[in-house]
């Protein structure tokens, strides 16, 4: 099967045929620089990390462009009240994105541009689109581009423009489909706006936020690339008034494959601070998780369903309980153990090579066809369980070591180009003495058949964040 993705345009999956052979432009929607980032946000920015991935492992070279919003209605009002320059407020926002991105295993895009940073080019556009008059200068000396002069707006979002009032307006950045109206390309100043301006041809003011992107996109990628990606929220208005203002502007076609990420649900309820479940990525490293475990339970799900983050509170003890982070936790930890079975074999005699070469043959023909079928991550997923359990039978059985073991560690390098969730490099933590120490002590009471000084000290080693483990080879012991 050839790559394949739903495309939003068209409402079906099509095979992916890019403008430049081997070649993949890609651009993301990125954060809008006002606060910490939450899990929702990162369930969109590890689905496009999953499908830059995956398009690297189909062979495609990829040029992703992700821009940082600097400037809209949020972060002025935000650094207003924080009292606070416009930079050094987003600024603040923009390290803590990279420090999560990093935390998260998200590859770093080839470019990341600010907002602020390209201003002329918006303002190029918005000219562009006054002398075509598809945009015009209103009465208090904002330009907002005219729908009716774009017979195709809607397309995306499908919506039904029957019962529109032309030439109604709306000034807002984020605005519902019940309010179909001109929308604003330019702002004029005042004075909620405090020191944020900018001047241009209409006077001094700022951009709207849906000329952003048009115009970092088509700078960094020009008037016409492969794959726009973002959150379901994201299609209207903010990606419909992209396409109607760049494909007015060009007359272009401003995109082929548009792909959008279902929302994270928690609890079964849209995230929400009123509702006290709203989670930051800082929120669960505090509460004892890793990176690893919160990247695996937002990407372990198709982008097109709705995740349920399940973290329910104790009704009891008022505590919240992080279910499907324990779960992931719980996964990961045999993720851990398959990896180090393979290592304790690979250095001894070679054995079960042939039976190796099938198994990693028919893991990488399932997982690859998971991911052409739109980024099918459940069925790569599970390609990958049955080629653990499979290996791990030969593993009980003795018949796979040496060279055989070190080829399903490449095969399980090579899976995690895209998924990023195993620590193939990362080497077993040794005990410290005093645990050497209770493991010892464990054994001498086994064999004293004092059972009952024997589980206390298994218990004590639980307690201090280490696993027992008894193997034909003799008792050894890990990190939690």
């Amino acid at each position: 099967m050839a790559l394949q993705f739903y495309n939003t345009m068209s409402r079906r999956q099509e095979a992916f045929e890019p403008r430049e052979a081997g070649k993949a432009a890609m651009y993301t929607c990125g954060p809008t620089v006002y606060n910490y980032a939450h899990i929702g946000n990162f369930r969109a920015y590890i689905f496009e990390d999953i499908l830059r991935r995956a398009l690297r492992f189909c062979g495609y070279e990829v040029n992703q462009v992700m821009n940082l919003t600097d400037v809209d209605d949020k972060t002025i009002r935000d650094s207003i009240v924080a009292g606070m320059g416009l930079d050094d407020f987003t600024q603040q926002y923009k390290d803590a994105f990279f420090e999560d991105v990093d935390e998260l295993r998200i590859e770093r895009a080839e470019a990341y541009p600010a907002a602020t940073d390209h201003i002329s080019e918006m303002i190029d556009i918005i000219t562009t689109l006054v002398e075509k008059d598809i945009a015009y200068v209103s009465d208090d000396n904002c330009v907002y581009y005219s729908i009716d002069k774009f017979p195709d707006y809607g397309k995306l979002a499908r919506i039904d423009r029957s019962g529109q009032r032309s030439g109604t307006r709306v000034k807002n950045d984020e605005y519902e489909k019940d309010s179909v109206a001109d929308f604003a390309l330019w702002k004029a100043w005042d004075e909620a706006d405090g020191d944020t301006a900018w001047d241009s041809p209409w006077g001094r003011g700022r951009p709207g936020w849906h000329i952003e992107c048009s115009a970092m996109s088509m700078k960094y990628l020009g008037p016409h690339f492969d794959l726009h990606t973002g959150g379901v929220d994201n299609m209207f208005p903010h990606h419909e008034d992209e396409i109607a203002q760049s494909e007015a502007a060009t007359g272009e076609t401003f995109v082929n494959y548009w792909l959008h990420c279902e929302h994270l649900m928690v609890n079964g309820k849209k995230m929400s601070k009123s509702e006290g479940n709203f989670f930051t990525l800082r929120d669960l490293l505090d509460a004892g998780y890793t990176g690893r475990e919160v990247r695996y339970l937002l990407l372990a799900a198709h982008y097109r369903q709705q995740l349920n983050f399940r973290a329910p509170r104790n009704a009891e003890t008022n505590v919240i309980e992080f279910v499907g982070l324990e779960e992931a936790r719980t996964v990961l930890r045999r993720f851990d153990d398959f990896i180090r079975r393979l290592r304790e074999v690979a250095t001894s005699p070679d054995m079960g090579l042939d039976t190796a070469t099938s198994l990693c043959a028919t893991a990488e023909s399932a997982f690859r066809a998971g991911l052409e079928d739109d980024l099918n991550i459940s069925e790569a997923l599970a390609a990958f369980f049955d080629f653990m359990r499979d290996v791990n039978k030969a593993l009980d059985d003795s018949a796979l070591a040496g060279n055989a073991a070190e080829m399903v560690l490449t095969a399980c390098r090579s899976f995690d180009s895209v998924l990023a969730v195993f620590d193939l490099d990362k080497g077993e933590e040794e005990a410290p003495a005093e645990i050497l120490a209770l493991v010892e002590a464990r054994q001498q009471a086994r064999q004293t058949k004092d059972f009952a000084r024997a589980d206390e000290i298994r218990d004590e080693l639980t307690d201090a964040g280490w696993v027992l483990e008894d193997s034909p080879t003799g008792p050894r012991v890990k990190r939690a």
